[in-house]
């Protein structure tokens, strides 16, 4: 059969820089990332150098202030810069998006001395993220977490130091205590956005820590075996009284349910591209399938059957992609977004599942095989419906801005 190949995306960007943000990812992802994907993915290993070069490009700091080692993109441009990179590997792409994640709490709560210590070393310091917010027995109900965080001396933080994302001047320490369950990068992480107790129960008992790697009492289970992304580990992270000083915490004592939950709505957006970028992948893999593979003397892509089902399935790629941007315009312009963010969370993901799904049937018994990538891509689509909340969470965010929240 003869290579066809893929056409490029034809990107709505808004400055010259952008457009060459995105030529430069498209060379990085062709020449360091997509050759060895599949191979590296089959033995789960984990591309850490890919990351460093990431870092040392400044892709890891795209969405953030310059001030503090950041790229100062709007988000319509990082998500298509995830897009691209989803679209060659998803463990880099999801890899980036939740190492932005991991960043949020600080470079948006955190006080300004905090910043200034921390963010320019996880922005382009070639530092690796984690976000610890799920726990075994606390998923999609993520406000019932157990994982504790208790002071040791200091006191109580001050009034009125929460507005201003305080988490230096009370002085102590916390001692930290449980298990996070689900963690992208754990036990390889350099830090982690944790989200404890350190009061009573439901959300408004939560706080926000930065946590390093390396702290004495934190340690990792071994990576998940899963159904596909093997080579993104995936491990549950232990707090034996780890001990964190007050200026790594984050904003004021209990206002980090607020702050996880901002960050998951960006981080919706971060999945939705991932998404987009593993369906595009599956179409055009489909496509140079159809139009080399010959049956009864001609391209299977002749047949209108198929012809429709490349339709069906490029179609919502690009409604899904456009209810990804227009979310991150709303985000960018700082309006409300979190409704059109579970939204594309939600669209991206059931696209990104069925197109994969459908790519696998364009090839036949070859899709099925690991000869070609898109059995990967529909294994890989898969967990994009659960993680950052399941598609059944999306729906309940999406249904109370519709018709306000459920009666009791």
């Amino acid at each position: 059969m003869p290579d066809r190949a893929p056409q490029q995306v034809d990107r709505q960007l808004p400055t010259d820089e952008a457009r060459d943000l995105i030529s430069l990812v498209r060379d990085i992802a062709q020449r360091e990332i997509a050759p060895k994907a599949a191979e590296e993915e089959d033995a789960g290993r984990f591309p850490r150098e890919i990351f460093g070069l990431l870092s040392a490009s400044g892709l890891l700091a795209l969405p953030y202030d310059s001030e503090y080692g950041g790229g100062d993109q709007p988000y319509e441009v990082y998500l298509q810069v995830l897009e691209e990179l989803a679209m060659a590997r998803l463990t880099v792409g999801l890899g980036v998006s939740v190492h932005s994640l991991s960043c949020h709490a600080l470079a948006n709560y955190g006080t300004k001395e905090q910043r200034a210590e921390h963010l320019p070393a996880m922005l382009g310091g070639g530092l690796l993220g984690a976000y610890c917010l799920s726990e075994p027995s606390s998923g999609s109900d993520a406000a019932s977490l157990r994982t504790r965080a208790v002071r040791e001396g200091g006191g109580a933080a001050r009034s009125g130091e929460a507005g201003r994302g305080a988490g230096t001047g009370s002085g102590g320490e916390w001692a930290i205590t449980g298990t996070k369950a689900w963690i992208t990068h754990g036990g390889i992480a350099d830090f982690y956005t944790v989200l404890a107790r350190s009061g009573g129960e439901g959300p408004r008992g939560i706080t926000a820590f930065l946590v390093p790697g390396d702290a004495e009492g934190l340690s990792a289970a071994p990576p998940e075996k899963k159904m596909g992304m093997k080579g993104s580990p995936t491990a549950q992270v232990h707090f034996d009284g780890v001990r964190v000083p007050d200026g790594r915490r984050i904003g004021e004592e209990g206002q980090g349910f607020a702050i996880a939950l901002a960050a998951l709505d960006s981080g919706r957006l971060g999945i939705a591209a991932c998404a987009i970028g593993v369906a595009q992948a599956a179409l055009d893999e489909a496509v140079a399938y159809a139009t080399g593979r010959e049956q009864f003397g001609r391209p299977i892509s002749d047949y209108q059957g198929l012809r429709f089902m490349l339709a069906d399935m490029a179609t919502p790629i690009e409604a899904g992609r456009a209810l990804y941007l227009a979310a991150a315009r709303l985000r960018d312009a700082g309006r409300p977004f979190a409704k059109q963010a579970a939204m594309a969370k939600l669209l991206c993901t059931d696209t990104a599942m069925k197109v994969t799904t459908d790519a696998v049937q364009v090839l036949g018994g070859y899709g099925y095989t690991a000869d070609f990538p898109v059995e990967r891509y529909m294994r890989e689509a898969k967990v994009l419906q659960i993680v950052e909340g399941t598609n059944q969470i999306q729906r309940i965010v999406i249904a109370r801005h519709l018709a306000g929240p459920e009666s009791h």
